[in-house]
């Protein structure tokens, strides 16, 4: 369905193939293992009455469901009627059967723009099926699959921006430092309205990404609108090589360090074992460490436990807990001997997620660190990417995670030991809502991120948070760090 509203897609080099129907065995497969993986216990027959429920909210005019008995409906749609008797059994038939009911009742322009995501027949089926469990399961085609692996490597080929559909314009994120398109000056905001010339209304961020993306050292031209301009400007931009960093530093004259991490990928926590290494070796060894995470949307989990580990000498990190027991786990800090006892400031908001709130977690709870800025998002939920016989797979919600303390991160986000900033944006718990009035209120919560409240709000939480730590490094303790910043009035 249209239920991911603010997704983002990384602009990476990629050749489609061929878009296939499911077959019968990969049907069969998906609802093998949401069976005996998914999170919570569900029967197929809730999974097609959720669908239906949240086709029903999306077509509300268009669409009424009828029960008829047990899992049997009568759907009208435009005064035509089907039948949906579904089988205990035989899942290929039932997911045939949705297939008519989604060509029947979805607008035929919807339609379209779900074909265009690289999806057809049976496979937007499943997708609107996992999607129903919740807002992070999904189903992938092959294509999806070797996008998915691509990026989380941290080295692909493109301009290096991120994009979004937002208000039915392609529109830009944020460029990635030193990348073609930072260089070429691509600002937040920044409407794309053409590409090579084709203009994008009415184009799937799906759509423009594979039109934007290409070999090394090939060509690609953006017109651009950005909404302080009075006119279109044209860029022609010479593909790369991109190599995401995702640490990178930042030293104070008072051996303060500063690290900003912008995800979790495959060298994350090398990458940041490296810059503490770099800024020991420039300054002498570090009074305190500044550990910058927000906007950090997660990525592998495996790298946050890493982080952690590399500030904690014991306690739990975090744990697990999922429906099979082998899914169920807690995870505890290792006493290597290096790990640094200098005081720690992480700062956080609405867009530190997944992985970033379990760094965020585990050094609070086992009070390594304080925490400035918003509530995080509130994602707590691990997904695990299963892989079917054609190539494609399906992202399905295998556990949830918690912090050392116990705390419930999802939906609840982690909260800061000092807020700064009073605007929140998008949050876990707002991906819910599926009703025509509920988006229009979601909507209202997505944020500029070129603003200038916005901007103002990071800058002070940044300053906030360095003031807080050189209390903490002038009081010799986290804790009498912050009763000293507290009672100062720096607020």
């Amino acid at each position: 369905m249209l239920r991911r509203i603010c997704l983002i897609f990384w602009i990476l080099i990629f050749f489609p193939a061929a878009s296939l129907e499911a077959s019968p065995e990969t049907i069969r497969k998906v609802f093998e293992t949401i069976e005996k993986r998914y999170a919570d216990p569900v029967r197929p027959a809730q999974i097609y009455a959720r669908t239906l429920d949240q086709m029903k909210k999306s077509f509300p005019d268009r669409m009424t469901v009828e029960d008829l008995s047990t899992d049997a409906y009568r759907i009208t749609c435009d005064q035509q009627t089907v039948d949906l008797q579904l089988s205990r059994r035989d899942q290929v038939a039932n997911i045939g059967q949705m297939k008519n009911v989604l060509e029947l009742c979805t607008p035929p322009e919807t339609l379209k723009i779900m074909r265009k995501n690289q999806l057809d027949g049976e496979q937007i089926v499943l997708d609107m099926l996992l999607g129903a469990l919740d807002s992070h399961s999904s189903y992938m085609n092959a294509d999806m699959v070797r996008e998915l692996n691509t990026g989380l490597s941290g080295r692909f080929g493109g301009i290096g921006a991120e994009i979004t559909l937002q208000d039915g314009v392609i529109t830009v994120v944020s460029p990635i430092d030193d990348t073609p398109a930072f260089l070429a000056g691509i600002k937040p905001g920044d409407q794309i309205i053409k590409i090579n010339d084709v203009p994008t209304k009415g184009m799937t961020t799906w759509e423009a990404v594979k039109k934007i993306r290409g070999p090394e050292n090939t060509k690609v031209r953006l017109t651009l609108l950005h909404k302080k301009e009075p006119k279109p400007r044209q860029l022609t931009i010479t593909r790369a090589i991109i190599n995401v960093k995702t640490v990178k530093y930042k030293l104070h004259d008072d051996q303060v360090g500063y690290i900003r991490m912008s995800s979790f990928q495959e060298k994350t926590a090398d990458d940041l074992r490296a810059a503490l290494s770099e800024m020991d070796k420039k300054s002498g060894p570090l009074k305190g460490l500044l550990l910058d995470l927000r906007n950090n949307p997660g990525g592998l989990m495996d790298q946050a436990i890493r982080v952690s580990d590399q500030f904690l000498t014991s306690g739990v990190i975090v744990s697990t807990r999922g429906r099979i027991k082998f899914l169920q786990n807690r995870t505890r800090a290792s006493n290597r001997g290096d790990e640094p006892a200098y005081p720690i400031v992480i700062l956080i908001n609405e867009g530190t997620a997944s992985s970033a709130e379990i760094v965020s977690g585990a050094l609070q709870d086992n009070r390594r660190a304080l925490l400035v800025g918003t509530q995080t998002f509130g994602k707590g939920s691990v997904q695990t990417i299963f892989p079917l016989d054609d190539g494609s797979a399906i992202k399905l919600t295998t556990s949830r995670y918690y912090t050392p303390g116990g705390r419930v991160v999802h939906e609840n986000g982690i909260t800061p030991d000092v807020l700064v900033g009073n605007t929140q944006g998008i949050r876990e718990k707002d991906l819910q809502l599926h009703r025509k009035e509920d988006r229009a209120e979601l909507k209202k919560k997505v944020r500029d991120p070129a603003s200038r409240d916005v901007e103002m709000e990071k800058e002070a939480q940044l300053q906030i948070g360095l003031q807080l730590l050189r209390k903490a490094i002038a009081a010799g303790d986290l804790q009498k760090g912050l009763h000293a910043f507290n009672t100062a009035g720096l607020l």
